[in-house]
């Protein structure tokens, strides 16, 4: 009597089939069409089951949020550094207020100030507090590597 599942995985048996189509298991026959002699070296083979791939595409860090705009990390730094004192960071960044209150005080120098040592800052600091700390997504072709 024929078995109709696979030893190996217990998928259904293709009677015809010399092989699982699943795992690669060979099915043995039930007339052999060879003879074997002592002199063959022969070893049982194993078939390794292949397993989904999963890939990781890109970095998932935990708290990012799909929505936050995506922004880049050494462009808010060098804005900083640069255009502070008028606050063109901020506005980049998404904080129109913050920008602004810049905008207002920048004939102090103050601003310009305060805004270098936030684009330092920001290109020291790590991704990930970078990313919570101002609600953005950074783009992981430029940032990541």
């Amino acid at each position: 009597m024929k078995n109709n599942k696979c030893s190996q995985c217990g998928a259904p048996r293709d009677p015809n089939a010399p092989q699982c189509k699943y795992c690669g298991e060979k099915f043995a026959t039930t007339t052999p069409n060879f003879k074997i002699s002592a002199q063959d070296n022969i070893s049982p083979t194993y078939v390794q089951p292949s397993y989904p791939q999963y890939q990781n595409h890109g970095r998932q860090m935990i708290g990012i949020q799909p929505y936050w705009p995506i922004k880049n990390k050494t462009v808010a730094g060098l804005l900083g550094i640069f255009l502070g004192g008028f606050g063109i960071h901020k506005f980049y960044l998404g904080k129109p207020a913050s920008g602004i209150l810049y905008l207002v005080f920048c004939w102090t120098y103050i601003p310009a100030i305060v805004g270098f040592f936030e684009g330092i800052v920001y290109i020291a600091s790590n991704n990930q507090t970078f990313q919570m700390k101002h609600k953005v997504r950074l783009n992981e072709y430029t940032d990541y590597h």
